[in-house]
């Protein structure tokens, strides 16, 4: 939780001990418009740069030429020495 939404939480929470049944309802239409408006703040600040995904496509591409080279050769090396057990 940030501290906002703890600010606005304290004051919800007060409010409702506090007020009549009339403004407690609009408080909670209220509450419901700040989160609306909360989640649309953190939907906004997502922003994809594409900088960014292309590195990360070079890097998983990297990874998995890496890993297959690495099983490739684990294999080589298994045929040579089960060859040279074999010729033994």
């Amino acid at each position: 939780m940030d501290k906002n939404s703890i600010v606005h939480f304290d004051y919800v929470w007060l409010n409702k001990i506090f007020m009549s049944g009339e403004q407690v309802t609009n408080n909670s239409v209220n509450d419901r418009n700040f989160e609306s408006r909360a989640e649309s703040k953190k939907n906004s600040k997502k922003k994809v740069d594409i900088n960014n995904l292309l590195n990360q496509v070079r890097a998983n591409q990297k990874k998995e030429k890496l890993e297959s080279t690495i099983f490739f050769s684990l294999v080589a090396a298994v045929i040579v020495i089960t060859g040279i057990i074999i010729s033994i």
